[in-house]
């Protein structure tokens, strides 16, 4: 038969197909898959208008048939019902159906036993995420090229993926055996092929039987300590892992395992031991990038930003690291070094020109050097910061008593969507309550709720902004709404508890919401304090002071300075409340919380 007859049979059968719903008991040939039908119009209309010429060579070049005379794979001649195989399976992979596609392959692959032919059904039976049929072909893969690394990694996969370790284990052995000059390799790859597996004792009893033979290997005892480190045996993963460096000191792979390791018990001792290694390899780029970020994930920003300058030392071209550098130097402060790198990285062509800018704003801002840093802000044209760097121009407007033109800077603001809509109305909103207009500030977002009534982040504002007007009835309905919505929100639950703490005399009710909140988000400083706040006005002074002391050292934020101050003057300890309160008002003189309270107790 021709292609070109069998292209004119596959069409005729796949019209059939599409009509078995309408009373033929016509049929396709027995070995097409039911899930032809859908693809009946596709495959008419592909085998109408394509050129025959193309799928022939393509089936040709799938198959190896004996008209090209393949001699170490095996052949066959192109019979119709393979030809309806292979077109079904194409023409599905194309439409996206890569079931179908798959199981056409897997079909062909069982009948020729062709290698190639199960190798694209193990491919797209992984695409159509199908992994037990991906398995049976990738055998079939595997039992006509026993000698393919490929079709044995991929069997490997499968198997440890489906928690089938056993099975996995000897193909694994033949895959570390079958290439000893790159063994090193194939061990530092086991960690990837295992890492998803859930028996982390398993897998790790797994690693040390397939790493043995190799022990003479740096890179076998990395495999272990990995092993280890996963399954929570932090002991064996740190002495593996020192094993693995006895031989090769300079690793710097392993050198960052151990600080892992080290870092489970002690972030010092990580840090310790990373500064030690450092100072024996001072080229050691990627410990120094992990050192870095190290000192930076711990807060020590000025150390942080000597590691990563020596990197940019070395690099100057890399506009991330210059990037870090610059924002390390806006964080301690330093604002000629923060500009300085951040022009540099507007000559480097960063990926986001627009954050840069945002942050030039911001240096400029903080040296209050407004015209430079509104130049700044306004040349972000889109992107995350679009709407941050309107608003801190915003506000720089209100802070210079240009109250009305900030409002309508951001009234005219052409938005991108919804959510910065949003934004854009709560910006205005904060700018309002921040100038003591409380009830126009209410309107904006009440306004705004009105258009989205089951947005999360107006109902919490208008809340806020309802009990700035002592609207407690309001703040409450909005909060427990949003408790409905989102029962996860940590926030809202200690909004509600806060509100009825400080403005009401459900004292108890009160302190539930916050426990809540704290159970949600344990270490947040603002939900420390409204505990310490509940606690102390329901008698609990000691308590109340226990919690004030731990969120004011976490987050010196004017309100809890009020606070603490005030449970310290209850406890006789004035000398000590009005120090809080006095340094807390020197960096904070508008703060109303503040001039509240030294106005009740140092009229």
């Amino acid at each position: 038969m021709s292609l070109r007859q069998a292209l004119f049979l596959f069409a005729i059968c796949a019209a059939l197909c599409a009509c078995a719903g309408t009373g033929t008991h016509t049929r396709a040939p027995a070995a097409a898959n039911a899930g032809v039908a859908s693809a009946g119009g596709a495959v008419m209309e592909i085998a109408q208008t394509s050129d025959p010429e193309n799928y022939e060579q393509r089936a040709r070049e799938v198959f190896g048939t004996r008209s090209l005379s393949h001699s170490d794979l095996p052949g066959r001649d192109l019979d119709s019902d393979l030809l309806y195989k292979f077109l079904l399976a194409e023409i599905a992979a194309q439409r996206g159906d890569f079931q179908v596609a798959a199981k056409a392959y897997f079909e062909m692959a069982k009948k020729t036993g062709d290698p190639r032919v199960a190798r694209r059904a193990t491919e797209l039976a992984l695409y159509g995420r199908n992994n037990d049929l991906a398995l049976e072909a990738a055998r079939i893969w595997l039992a006509a090229e026993k000698d393919s690394a490929p079709a044995r990694q991929t069997v490997a996969t499968l198997l440890v993926n489906a928690n089938n370790l056993q099975a996995a284990k000897p193909l694994l052995k033949d895959m570390l055996a079958a290439d000893v000059e790159n063994i090193g390799t194939s061990l530092m790859q086991l960690h990837g092929l295992l890492a998803k597996h859930s028996d982390k004792n398993a897998v790790l009893a797994l690693v040390q039987e397939l790493a043995k033979p190799y022990k003479q290997h740096p890179e076998a005892h990395f495999a272990v300590a990995q092993a280890a480190n996963a399954a929570g045996k932090y002991d064996k993963g740190l002495s593996e892992i020192r094993e693995a460096m006895r031989t090769k000191p300079d690793w710097e792979a392993a050198a960052l395992l151990q600080a892992q390791i080290l870092g489970r018990d002690s972030r010092a001792k990580s840090l310790e031991y990373l500064g030690a290694f450092l100072a024996a390899n001072p080229d050691a780029q990627d410990v120094r990038l992990g050192y870095a970020r190290q000192l930076t994930a711990e807060k020590k920003y000025p150390e942080a930003r000597v590691e990563f300058q020596k990197l940019l030392q070395d690099n100057p071209e890399n506009a991330d690291i210059a990037v870090t550098v610059a924002l390390l130097s806006l964080q301690i402060n330093d604002f000629d070094a923060a500009e300085v790198q951040l022009k540099r990285v507007l000559e480097l062509n960063y990926k986001d020109e627009d954050s840069v800018r945002f942050h030039l704003g911001q240096v400029n801002e903080e040296r209050k050097r407004y015209d430079e840093a509104a130049k700044w802000y306004l040349s972000v044209e889109g992107g995350e910061q679009f709407v941050l760097a309107n608003a801190r121009y915003a506000f720089m407007l209100a802070k210079q008593g240009r109250l009305a033109e900030a409002r309508k800077h951001l009234q005219t603001l052409q938005s991108e969507n919804d959510g910065q809509r949003v934004q854009i109305l709560q910006t205005e909103a904060q700018m309002l309550r921040e100038n003591r207009e409380y009830q126009e500030s209410y309107d904006v977002l009440k306004k705004a709720l009105e258009a989205q009534p089951d947005h999360p982040e107006l109902l919490y504002d208008v809340a806020l902004a309802a009990e700035k007007l002592d609207r407690i009835d309001v703040a409450e309905a909005s909060l427990r709404k949003l408790i409905t919505l989102k029962p996860d929100h940590a926030q809202a639950y200690n909004a509600l508890g806060y509100t009825l703490a400080d403005r009401t005399n459900r004292l108890t009710e009160a302190r539930d919401y916050i426990e809540k909140a704290l159970k949600l988000s344990p270490e947040d400083p603002f939900i420390l304090d409204s505990m310490g706040w509940v606690e102390y006005r329901l008698g609990n002074s000691q308590q109340g002071l226990q919690y004030l002391q731990r969120a004011f050292q976490q987050r010196p934020d004017p309100e809890i300075a009020a606070h603490l101050g005030e449970v310290l003057w209850s406890k006789g300890k004035k000398t000590e409340a009005e120090k809080v309160w006095r340094d807390s008002l020197r960096e904070n003189p508008e703060n109303e919380e503040l001039q509240k309270v030294l106005k009740k107790f140092m009229p």
